[in-house]
């Protein structure tokens, strides 16, 4: 799952100590963000660090991508549950399909901001590609 960073001239990037801790808010905020609107502002936090590093960092630029990316599939998978439960006999699925979503949120999140801290690069297992 995690990879070295490929520089356009072939070469493996070593990202810098700042690099690393803003690679690291790019996945963790969307947990902080998350939290603070009660779920519903996950998607900002990576996608203002994307902005802010897509043309300084090679390396925050991907954190923050893949970040808001997956978040994009846990939206999705978030929205799909409300479609279930407003069904009504589909409740208990919906409710499944939302604890998956948010425990998987916070696993792979804090996986990557893991990998981030040692230098690494981190692939989420499922995303809508949107950010590069």
């Amino acid at each position: 799952m995690t990879q070295p960073i490929p520089h356009p001239s072939g070469h493996s990037l070593t990202p810098t100590s700042d690099e690393r801790t803003w690679a690291i808010l790019g996945h963790l905020a969307a947990i902080i963000a998350a939290i603070i609107s009660v779920g519903w502002l996950s998607v900002v936090g990576p996608l203002v660090i994307w902005a802010i590093y897509k043309d300084r960092s090679v390396f925050v630029r991907q954190a923050a991508a893949g970040s808001f990316n997956f978040n994009l599939a846990v939206w999705a998978a978030i929205i799909v549950g409300w479609l279930m439960f407003f069904t009504v006999i589909l409740i208990p699925v919906a409710i499944i399909v939302w604890i998956v979503a948010i425990v998987a949120a916070l696993w792979f999140h804090v996986r990557a901001a893991m990998a981030a801290n040692r230098g690494e690069s981190y692939r989420y297992p499922w995303s809508i590609t949107v950010l590069h």
